[in-house]
C-alpha cells in the first residue's frame, strides 16, 4: 500500500520570502516541495530554474523535492537540477524523442524518474517504458498557470492509470496536479492516486497547520 503524500507546489509561494514560506510548510506537515518549471515555450509562462533549487537547498531545505519540468528542450535540464539538489524528476512525453533514454537518464543522476501527462495525453505512452518509473505524474488542468479548476474527466484517467500499474506488478506512485482542494481529494485519493500536488489551497490559506491537517484527514483510510 502507497503512502498517501502531500506535495507543496512552490508557483503560489511568496517568492519574496521563498525560503521563509517553505520552511513554514514543512514545519505544518507537507511531504514534498513540487517546482513547476515553464518556459514559456512548451507552456504559456516563465518560472524558476535551478539555481532557485539550489539556493534554497544552500538555504537548509532538506525536505525531498520533486521537479516538473514543463520545457522544450528538456535534455539539459535534467543534470542542472539532479546536480542542484532534485530528488524526482519528471518531464512531458511530448517534449522529447528520446522517452526511454530520458527516463534512464534520470536514473543515472540518482533521482527518480518520472513520466508527465497532460489532460489529453493517452497512458499509452507508458507501454514500453512502464519498468523505468518511478512516478506517473497526471496534470489534471491543462499546464501553464495555477489556480486552476480541476477537469472531471481526469479522475477515470487516473484510474485507468491505476490499473494499469496494478497489473504491471511496479511500484510507481501515481501524483496528480492541478486544482486538488479540500472538496475533491478525497475522490483523486479514492481513484488511486497517492501523491497530491497541491498549490494555492495551501499556499493562499490563513493557516498552513490547520490546511494540511484538513488535507490529510481527508485521504486518511483512502487506501485502494
Amino acid at each position: 500500500m502507497k503512502n498517501k503524500l502531500i506535495s507543496a507546489s512552490i508557483i503560489s509561494a511568496n517568492f519574496a520570502l521563498l525560503g521563509q514560506d517553505i520552511e513554514n510548510v514543512v514545519r505544518a506537515g507537507i511531504d514534498l516541495i513540487h517546482f513547476d518549471v515553464m518556459d514559456n515555450h512548451y507552456v504559456p509562462n516563465l518560472t524558476i530554474g535551478p539555481l532557485v533549487l539550489r539556493s534554497l537547498r544552500n538555504y537548509g531545505i532538506n525536505i525531498p523535492v520533486d521537479v516538473h519540468l514543463m520545457a522544450n528542450p528538456v535534455e539539459s535540464l535534467i543534470l542542472e537540477f539532479a546536480k542542484a539538489g532534485a530528488n524526482y524528476i519528471s518531464f512531458h512525453v511530448e517534449t522529447t524523442n528520446h522517452i526511454d533514454r530520458l527516463l534512464q537518464t534520470i536514473k543515472n543522476y540518482g533521482c527518480k524518474a518520472g513520466l508527465a501527462f497532460n489532460p489529453s495525453t493517452p497512458l499509452s505512452y507508458l507501454e514500453y517504458v512502464i519498468d523505468k518509473i518511478d512516478l506517473v505524474l497526471i496534470m489534471s488542468v491543462n499546464p501553464g498557470y495555477s489556480s486552476q479548476l480541476f477537469i472531471p474527466s481526469i479522475l477515470n484517467k487516473i484510474k485507468q492509470l491505476n490499473n494499469i500499474i496494478m497489473n504491471s506488478n511496479l511500484n510507481i506512485d501515481i501524483a496528480v496536479d492541478g486544482g486538488i482542494k479540500l472538496e475533491n481529494i478525497e475522490i483523486i485519493s479514492k481513484m488511486g492516486a497517492n501523491i497530491f500536488i497541491i498549490g494555492s489551497e495551501i499556499f493562499n490559506s490563513d493557516n498552513y497547520f490547520i490546511t494540511i491537517k484538513n488535507i490529510k484527514s481527508k485521504i486518511i483510510g483512502n487506501n485502494i
